[in-house]
């Protein structure tokens, strides 16, 4: 089902739980560990979340790490891989198998290191022997990705600044195995494809459509123009995310930064806010764990309302 289809709107309104929008129809020069943990490095990382410097114009994606992410990256075939590395103290596997395999069927080179020089070469905190450098991931047009073909109402999701790689990634891997439409991601102010969030999104970043936009107020306003209902989680919002009535119609799940939450003016943006119920004394939860909450949710509420 597209979700591209316009639709006439009146004056603007926040959405309550009851109020429904009418629905719309070798590696590169060895470094050492000292050059590494320079920022000045091309590939280079300050810290161990792996941080790697990208264009604008697109998403980094460069280094992969980790056996899932090595091994989607070849499965998928959907960009140019320029060579794997393997650790030569690392005992054969099923997937280490596989990696070789693609690799030989996609004339990848493949070369076995040392244990410490693939430590040496590694940008996160465990490589699990193997990693992969590849062409970078260009992102999708936002009007591509609400233009999309599919079987149900598009389901996207967008993050409002959220910077950590690991909570990143983890979002991508969940929207993956959930169908998500695609993910929105602004330009400024937010993490981009390190090597960590590709690492942690265990090779989602090879199937997930992932658009890049200049502002994401801009960017939601575009959302709802085009049909979709645009919904923000918020721990202070008074209607539960169990309440939610438009979960079978086109819609956006906004996630807000760690610690700081959505934006002001991206909370203008969104038709309803929402919240995670929390029966516990902790104030929030993390941001991937939130998304997973509300994305299933959304899921949960579309398989029963078949």
């Amino acid at each position: 089902m597209s979700g591209s289809r316009g639709r006439s709107k009146g004056p603007r309104r926040r959405a309550t739980s009851e109020n429904r929008k009418p629905a719309v129809s070798g590696p590169r020069g060895h470094q050492s560990r000292d050059r590494r943990a320079t920022p000045k490095n091309r590939s280079g990382r300050n810290d161990a979340q792996g941080k790697s410097r990208t264009r604008s114009d697109d998403l980094g994606g460069d280094h992969i790490e980790g056996r899932q992410a090595v091994r989607e990256l070849l499965r998928a075939g959907r960009r140019r891989v320029e060579q794997v590395f393997v650790s030569a103290e690392v005992h054969d596997t099923a997937i280490l198998a596989e990696i070789a395999d693609l690799s030989e069927e996609r004339r990848v080179p493949i070369r076995q290191l040392t244990r410490e020089k693939l430590d040496d070469y590694a940008l996160t905190e465990s490589h699990q022997g193997v990693i992969a450098k590849a062409e970078s991931i260009q992102p999708v047009d936002l009007d591509m990705l609400l233009s999309a073909r599919q079987h149900e109402p598009l389901m996207v999701v967008a993050l409002d600044g959220v910077t950590d790689p690991g909570n990143l990634g983890a979002i991508l891997r969940t929207a993956e195995v959930a169908g998500v439409t695609g993910v929105v991601l602004p330009r400024h102010r937010a993490v981009r494809l390190t090597p960590a969030a590709v690492k942690a999104a265990a090779g989602a970043v090879e199937h997930l459509p992932i658009a890049l936009v200049g502002g994401l107020p801009t960017a939601l306003r575009q959302m709802s123009d085009q049909g979709l209902w645009v919904i923000g989680l918020d721990g202070t919002a008074k209607d539960s995310i169990y309440k939610l009535r438009v979960a079978k119609e086109p819609l956006t799940i906004v996630l807000g930064a760690e610690g700081r939450g959505l934006s002001h003016l991206v909370s203008q943006r969104c038709d309803q806010l929402v919240s995670i119920p929390q029966n516990g004394q902790l104030e929030s939860l993390n941001v991937s764990n939130a998304a997973a909450v509300t994305i299933y949710e959304v899921r949960r509420r579309r398989e029963i309302d078949q």
